[in-house]
């Protein structure tokens, strides 16, 4: 099946990947970390400032795409510390409204510029065109 690439004006890139694409009706966004896209640099900061920062560059990825956190059907959360899980599920939480994707977390060594968390989601055309 042919695939259909998206990459979003707002979102950084740090290696040879698509910000989406696009198979079928599923739009598969990679993970995105806390990078501003205006500077290029990782955000310090709590997890929070960081989560932030990663549902922003993916709802400008999604927007690029035409979809909105509406149409997420499933999230990938990794993070450095499961100490920081209640802090993450705060921001995470006022990103989507019920019913909620489906969702896992998983604990990593590390990630990419030393990032505390990246994020990836799955999100559904549907009926649109």
């Amino acid at each position: 099946m042919p695939r259909k690439a998206y990459n979003a004006e707002e979102a950084v890139s740090v290696g040879p990947y698509s910000h989406a694409v696009e198979s079928g009706d599923l739009i598969y966004l990679s993970g995105q970390t806390p990078i501003d896209p205006k500077t290029g640099e990782l955000l310090s900061g709590d997890i929070i400032i960081q989560t932030e920062q990663c549902f922003k560059n993916l709802i400008n990825v999604l927007i690029s795409t035409g979809l909105t956190m509406d149409d997420v059907i499933k999230v990938n959360v990794f993070l450095t510390d499961m100490g920081n899980f209640n802090a993450m599920n705060l921001v995470y939480s006022k990103q989507f409204s019920s019913p909620y994707p489906a969702r896992t977390t998983i604990g990593v060594a590390a990630l990419p510029l030393e990032a505390k968390v990246e994020i990836e989601m799955i999100a559904w055309r549907g009926n649109r065109t």
